[in-house]
């Protein structure tokens, strides 16, 4: 029996707006139209379908594994961007990034609050 993450669903108040932001800062092709969905698909064919919802949005977290290019691009992209980040969920460490493992990772907001993570090795993998 194989098991594997197919979708989640990201509840967002603006679902082109958040979807092409995930895209951008992740480097991803661009979110498609599903239904009433935009959906980005991630390389291993996971994806996150986006949904506009009014009033509030439970934050929730979402991270993502990369390599070292994939890493230092995005974390580019949010640098240029001028978003906040910090080396830890709790964000006590704000304008730095952790090595957990060996490898690297950061955390930052998208538009509605969610909390992302980029991280170059998977917790428990050093």
């Amino acid at each position: 029996m194989t098991v594997q993450l197919n979708h989640t669903i990201v509840w967002c108040h603006d679902k082109m707006a958040s979807s092409a932001f995930l895209a951008g800062i992740l480097g991803c092709v661009p979110p498609e139209p599903f239904m009433h969905f935009m959906v980005v698909t991630l390389d291993n064919a996971v994806s996150l379908d986006f949904m506009e919802k009014t009033g509030d949005i439970a934050l929730q977290h979402y991270a993502f594994l990369t390599d070292e290019a994939g890493f230092d691009a995005a974390f580019a992209r949010i640098e240029t961007a001028g978003l906040q980040y910090w080396a830890d969920p709790a964000r006590t460490r704000p304008g730095e990034i952790n090595h957990h493992d060996g490898g690297r990772g950061v955390y930052f907001p998208d538009p509605d609050g969610h909390l992302l993570e980029i991280i170059t090795r998977p917790y428990g993998s050093g």
